[in-house]
């Protein structure tokens, strides 16, 4: 018999029957405790949840909108308050948010859906190959020096040197050169900033909702699985600019303002906004990231740039230009700050979005860029690139990899 849980509410005393049952061949086990009073969710109630944060996660901000269209109906108000009881949902100037909670939620379910196939690490924070201080201990030992942590003193080790140095005998003096320490591996933090492409063409085959779960999955993986690692995100589009954690649900790609098949615009930097925004400005955003990488104390930094689209805006001086299709002068200008980020020390990895183009011409910049920066490139569809970034944040895989 397969394991199951059921409530009996009825039952003399107020008790109910939780069932954990399991099959012990001949024999079965049943807990009792105290009724608590609260009714069984049905399964509409548990998956209320769940729906409310697919409908978010495509759709961003709009969705909590749309929700106070549904105080209307009697129906629907007994949802959003229980969404409002469970601490998920609160409500600021009349419009819907979502709560810390709620977002912590969704990292975790992205998490969950993303890396389920990930194996168990041995331990928290990132090895390193030197010897150092912060790590689990390895074989061998090493002279003390002055500052270094007396926990990790070896003192069979140290007495050893002693009775080497004074003969056996009491009394036993300890000198600082006597001393020796367990050697222990190096722990090294990463700083990371994610950077994901909020240009109108995102919007094709899901391609941002993807995108979006996907960095959700990886905040999450960064901050419980590597405590002492920080990372930012920043989406770049016409412009660039940090997205707060809390946002990040609530986003969507650029909606696309002109059809034109030939586009020359210069837009001052301080007025881009009011610009068409649904451009691809990378060179931005990589400048951001520099900026806030320097910022941050990690013995590594990496950039994830997540994109579907050779570059069409860049910087002159105070002007943010946007051009279409694609030139030349665009892709230098980028190129330039990549190789500037990688000259800093910064890993460089991009993974581009290939579904649709019969040509994959851009594909062109996407290579060029990885073998100026000696990166790590990935081709693949909008629904796998949660292996990709699985497999480039764990692995540390340092060559291009080509995926199908």
């Amino acid at each position: 018999m397969s394991r199951g849980r059921t409530r009996f509410p009825d039952l003399p005393g107020g008790l109910q029957w939780a069932g954990d049952i399991r099959n012990r061949g001949a024999g079965m086990k049943y807990v009792y405790r105290e009724f608590d009073g609260i009714p069984f969710q049905g399964q509409d109630a548990l998956g209320l949840f769940d729906q409310l944060l697919e409908f978010v996660l495509e759709h961003g901000q709009p969705a909590l909108d749309a929700l106070a269209r549904l105080q209307t109906d009697p129906r629907q108000q007994e949802l959003l308050d229980r969404l409002v009881r469970d601490g998920l949902l609160e409500k600021a100037a009349a419009r819907w948010r979502l709560t810390p909670r709620a977002v912590r939620a969704m990292q975790r379910k992205a998490l969950m859906e993303i890396f389920s196939r990930l194996r168990a690490g041995r331990r928290e924070g990132h090895e390193a190959p030197s010897p150092g201080s912060a790590g689990e201990r390895d074989d061998g030992t090493r002279p003390y020096q002055f500052g270094d942590p007396t926990a990790e003193l070896d003192l069979g080790a140290s007495l050893r040197n002693a009775i080497r140095r004074c003969g056996p005998g009491l009394p036993l003096r300890l000198r600082e050169e006597d001393l020796e320490l367990h050697r222990t591996e190096a722990q090294a933090c990463c700083s990371t900033v994610i950077l994901l492409d909020m240009s109108g063409s995102m919007a094709r085959y899901r391609r941002f909702y993807h995108a979006k779960k996907c960095a959700m999955a990886v905040h999450a993986l960064v901050t419980q699985r590597y405590p002492q690692d920080t990372v930012d995100l920043v989406g770049f589009y016409s412009a660039a600019a940090v997205i707060p954690e809390h946002r990040l649900p609530l986003i969507g790609p650029q909606p696309v303002t002109i059809l034109d098949h030939r586009v020359r615009l210069r837009v001052p930097i301080d007025r881009v906004e009011e610009g068409p925004l649904h451009f691809t400005n990378l060179q931005m955003g990589l400048r951001l990231a520099g900026r806030l990488l320097r910022r941050r104390g990690g013995d590594h930094k990496q950039v994830f740039i997540i994109t579907d689209g050779q570059p069409t805006a860049h910087l002159e001086g105070d002007c943010v230009h946007l051009v279409y299709p694609p030139d030349r002068q665009t892709a230098l200008a980028t190129l330039q700050e990549a190789l500037s980020l990688s000259r800093q020390g910064v890993r460089v990895c991009t993974f581009a979005l290939t579904e649709d183009y019969a040509g994959l011409e851009w594909v062109g910049f996407v290579d060029r860029m990885t073998r100026l920066t000696r990166g790590v490139a990935f081709y693949c569809a909008g629904g796998d690139l949660s292996e990709c970034l699985m497999e480039s944040y764990l692995s540390g895989r340092r060559t291009r990899t080509h995926l199908a």
